[in-house]
């Protein structure tokens, strides 16, 4: 019924810059809020950042000051714009959507298949 398609990660030097994109697809009545979940090797899934229709973006300190979450809601899609990448940063990167597939219905979360990006030399 819903689906999100990340697109925009890969093989980045420290320092450098990418812009991830996810985009909601199928039929359904709004979306809540959006964010962006990543997963390094051997490490637990962490929400890197989310935002709510109406709210204030939030962060994981670890980010604060060099990731920006936007959102275009006419194109029921949004963006995770990463800035100064460090290698710490490597991870395979999800986008979840809440979404209410009609007006009464209780919303429900959505997930994308994930982008991985790298932080190399």
């Amino acid at each position: 019924q819903v689906q999100l398609v990340e697109s925009g990660g890969g093989l980045v030097q420290p320092g450098g810059s990418l812009r991830l994109s996810c985009a909601a697809a199928g039929s359904f009545f709004s979306i809540n809020s959006m964010g962006w979940y990543r997963q390094a090797p051997g490490k637990q899934r962490e929400s890197v950042a989310r935002i709510v229709t109406g709210g204030s973006p939030n962060y994981v300190d670890s980010v604060k000051g060099r990731f920006t979450i936007s959102r275009d809601i006419a194109k029921n899609t949004v963006y995770l714009q990463m800035n100064s990448l460090k290698p710490e940063d490597t991870a395979v990167y999800y986008c979840w959507a809440e979404v209410s597939l009609t007006a009464s219905a209780l919303p429900s979360v959505y997930w994308g298949r994930g982008t991985q990006v790298t932080v190399s030399l």
